[in-house]
């Protein structure tokens, strides 16, 4: 790796658009949500607690002091949103089980109507010619579950495989596609060692322990779901940034080697059956995750593609004393989003050459990528999102340039089709390329989601 910014390409010219036939017919096309950001009806229809539930109604946790609760609504507004996907050309559209939905603790059979929800769900995509991506697991873990310990008792491992069952027995005749699991590092280090997603911990050797299970739950799963549905595609779905270390020096060089060990690679070796790297083991001590016999074989279970979900980059700074490795992500210079997250489309093609390169996973999935912007509805109604447009058009030139370079993409998912419950941040910040009324719950298309669905219809 050299150290080189990722420049950004500031307020210069427009790239070249790509356009959609660049990438062949067979490529898809679709937008990702995630219930409990979208669903709200939070205590409908035998719906119980999540740890987001219990986050959310902390004092301080949630910067606005809301929930989702309510959210999008989308629970009741579904044929509205999927109508939305449709109008926009999209050929799939990729979404999450609410676990609470499903199974409430008591030991009985799965709650049937949780399971009808997402049948009519599945059933109005298809009606919609939108092929059904299915996320087992995007972080909203029943309460219950994690008054038992959540995912550093080894029981959510089984509880898990409990939830893939249900759900693949009652959606595998039509739902071919699944992801286990939405961002294993966010389960485990945003919510069980930084502390600010839920549960809200902050303990290292919790955090390791938590990502180890997700990891092993994920491998496990993958029989339980094939031998529901025989002809189904099967991976999941990690976050990841390319890195650059702060300087030439040696000592940035090696904290940016620490800092991969345990952002990338402490989720992929696992996965595609090298262990965790013998080096980060040494460095985290006695925070290392209990490994039992056959844990790391069942973790590599053979998958049928891998979701990559890209944002930005990172630049790593050594930084004694700091966090686990003592190594620090330094604040992002020029082009940010309203995130304050650097916008750097190159990253993304560098990032699948290198997972392409490195660990040959078969296709490879861009199941989200996008951006936050503080949006206006203006006057007349619309919503003029210039920024969000250009980070889109951007980094679908970044993915064909991928494509050209012969790296096996074979789609891509935007973030988000809708405004949500943005985890944390609440409703402070705004994803999506349909904007949200959270007043009215009235929809309106962006001017990005405008360019996506010209660019989906070939104009």
């Amino acid at each position: 790796m050299t150290t080189n910014d990722f420049s950004p390409a500031g307020d210069g010219p427009e790239p070249h658009a790509p356009k959609r036939a660049d990438f062949g017919p067979d490529f898809l096309w679709g937008c990702a949500t995630s219930s409990y950001q979208i669903e709200g009806a939070g205590s409908a229809d035998g719906r119980v607690e999540s740890i987001w539930d219990r986050f959310a109604a902390t004092p301080g946790k949630i910067r606005d002091g809301s929930s989702g609760q309510v959210a999008c609504d989308h629970y009741h507004r579904w044929p509205e949103d999927l109508d939305i996907g449709r109008d926009l050309g999209l050929n799939a559209y990729r979404f999450s089980i609410a676990w609470p939905r499903i199974f409430d603790g008591t030991g009985k059979r799965p709650n049937e109507k949780g399971l009808d929800f997402y049948t009519r769900l599945v059933d109005g995509m298809l009606e919609r010619g939108l092929q059904p991506w299915a996320t087992l697991y995007h972080w909203d873990l029943p309460q219950w579950l994690q008054d038992r310990g959540g995912w550093a008792d080894r029981g959510t491992v089984d509880a898990f495989l409990e939830l893939a069952d249900a759900m693949t027995r009652r959606l595998g005749d039509r739902v071919k596609h699944w992801i286990t699991h939405n961002e294993p590092w966010c389960t485990a280090i945003i919510g069980n060692y930084e502390g600010w997603h839920a549960p809200g911990i902050q303990d290292l050797g919790t955090a390791l322990q938590v990502a180890h299970h997700v990891l092993l739950s994920h491998g496990k799963a993958v029989p339980v779901i094939r031998a529901n549905v025989p002809d189904a595609q099967v991976g999941i779905s990690l976050s990841l940034h390319p890195l650059r270390p702060a300087s030439d020096a040696a000592r940035d060089v090696a904290a940016m080697e620490r800092h991969d060990g345990l952002r990338y690679r402490w989720f992929l070796d696992p996965l595609y059956g090298r262990g965790y790297p013998a080096a980060t083991l040494a460095q985290v001590g006695n925070a290392a995750p209990v490994v039992l016999p056959g844990d790391l074989e069942a973790i590599a279970a053979p998958t049928d593609f891998l979701g990559v979900n890209y944002y930005f980059p990172e630049t790593v700074a050594d930084d004694p004393g700091h966090g686990p490795l003592g190594t620090r992500i330094l604040p992002a210079r020029g082009e940010t989003t309203a995130m304050g997250w650097p916008v750097a489309p190159q990253g993304l093609s560098e990032l699948l050459a290198r997972i392409a390169g490195d660990y040959r996973p078969g296709p490879l999935y861009v199941t989200e990528n996008g951006s936050c912007y503080d949006d206006v509805v203006e006057g007349d109604g619309e919503v003029r999102d210039v920024e969000r447009r250009r980070y889109l058009m951007r980094h679908l030139a970044a993915l064909r340039q991928a494509v050209d370079d012969g790296v096996p993409v074979k789609g891509y998912f935007a973030w988000s089709l809708l405004d949500n419950f943005e985890w944390a941040e609440g409703y402070l910040r705004r994803f999506g390329l349909v904007h949200v009324d959270y007043a009215t719950q009235q929809r309106r298309l962006k001017d990005s989601a405008k360019w996506y669905r010209k660019f989906l219809h070939g104009a």
